[in-house]
């Protein structure tokens, strides 16, 4: 389904970003919509570059898979912005991956941002800023 059906059929109204996570969009999306999932993060120099805005709390989105097929909607409660060593074991844990361990969460997360990046220019560490949001789920179409 794309992007505009899911937003049709559920009835919500205002505007929305589509978009999919980045290092596995399947896996991510259906954590999800299990429940599991629950924040997630990106690059704040990506934001600076491209000048777009950055999320707030409010803001809708839909999650689309790795085909950009609509798979659910999210509803942002919380932003901030925090430099990557001092990322909280309960935000890893919201994150949902592995072991929910933040020991994964960083060892998976450098190789993601060193990768990112590289594609600006620009270097990874320990300092890197990150937009953190956290979300609930607020329509998936198969319940």
């Amino acid at each position: 389904m794309k992007a505009d059906e899911i937003w049709k059929r559920s009835g919500l109204n205002g505007e929305y970003q589509a978009w999919q996570f980045g290092s596995d969009p399947d896996e991510l999306a259906d954590l999800v919509r299990k429940g599991i999932k629950t924040a997630t993060c990106s690059l704040y120099e990506l934001y600076l570059k491209t000048g777009e805005s950055v999320p707030k709390a409010g803001d809708c989105s839909i999650v689309l898979d790795s085909k950009d097929e609509a798979v659910c909607i999210i509803r942002t409660t919380k932003v901030y912005i925090e430099e990557f060593d001092k990322i909280s074991a309960e935000h890893a844990y919201k994150e949902g991956e592995g072991d929910r361990s933040l020991e994964y969460w960083r060892k998976v997360h450098i190789d993601f941002l060193t990768s990112e990046l590289a594609s600006i220019d620009m270097e990874f560490d320990e300092h890197t800023r990150l937009v953190c949001e956290e979300f609930e789920l607020v329509y998936d179409p198969d319940k």
